[in-house]
């Protein structure tokens, strides 16, 4: 993708020990998690309506085909479902309001901010027990080992330390027969769109942010964090070497996100 001169020079790496990249800084490897969780502690009250204003609305549609792609059981079967970093609950409920009374859905996200939102949403929606919210690491889940049907994680995975481990895990917790899928920022695929998309993203959204939350800097981040995230092809071949089989994707908005989806055999 081609970048617009408003993107940052990423800065020097710290001296000594693994590092890793929170935007276009370099940071010590244990220093990112804080520092993610510190971005949406401070926008989890108006996560949902940045998203909208960001996106002029799209990410509904988004998460629509994905849980179109999704196909959750209608009937009388018993699906346990995990949503991961989705502490709001907007890809859950969007589950619930679909399947079956016997569908489950756990979300789990490791900011206590977020999760207190979802929380909030889902007594007043009248959810009940079809929902449950546990606060958890990407990385580590604390879940045993094939607990779920379904694995769900709608723009959270660029924002883990180890995109190989959330991944790992992932399988880890599936059901034999269970599905992966991922919706996340990708690469634009539509010659000229790219250059448009960019100097909105750098210019439009960190501004947008300053003038609803107060602060533009967690929306800097966001907006550079898409930036690092691997192309559709290179975070398919990561998915399928954490194992899954039948790994493929679909772009959405001519690759400003994508849709991948695998499965645990």
């Amino acid at each position: 993708m081609s970048k617009t001169t408003n993107i940052r020079q990423e800065e020097t790496a710290p001296e000594g020990g693994a590092t890793t990249h929170f935007g276009f800084k370099t940071v010590a490897e244990g220093e990112k998690a804080k520092l993610v969780h510190d971005v949406f502690e401070h926008v989890a009250s108006r996560y949902d309506l940045m998203n909208d204003l960001m996106s002029g609305g799209l990410h509904r549609a988004w998460k629509q085909a994905l849980i179109d792609w999704l196909n959750p059981p209608r009937g009388d079967r018993v699906f346990n479902h995990i949503d991961v970093a989705g502490g709001t609950g907007d890809i859950a409920f969007r589950i619930l309001d679909r399947a079956g009374l016997n569908t489950h859905v756990t979300v789990c996200d490791i900011n206590p901010h977020m999760l207190g939102v979802g929380q909030a949403r889902a007594e007043a929606q009248a959810h009940g027990p079809r929902v449950e919210f546990v606060c958890g690491d990407a990385e580590r889940l604390p879940f045993p080992d094939r607990s779920f049907d379904a694995y769900t994680i709608a723009f959270g995975i660029r924002n883990v330390t180890h995109i190989e481990q959330a991944l790992a895990d992932a399988y880890r917790v599936l059901k034999p027969g269970g599905r992966f899928l991922c919706l996340e920022f990708s690469q634009v695929a539509v010659p000229g769109l790219d250059a448009i998309y960019d100097a909105y993203s750098f210019s439009a959204i960190p501004q947008m942010g300053k003038w609803v939350t107060g602060d533009g800097e967690p929306y800097q981040y966001l907006v550079e964090s898409i930036r690092r995230f691997p192309p559709q092809a290179r975070f398919k071949a990561m998915i399928e070497a954490a194992g899954f089989a039948r790994v493929q994707y679909r772009n959405v908005t001519g690759g400003v996100a994508a849709m991948h989806s695998g499965w645990r055999l």
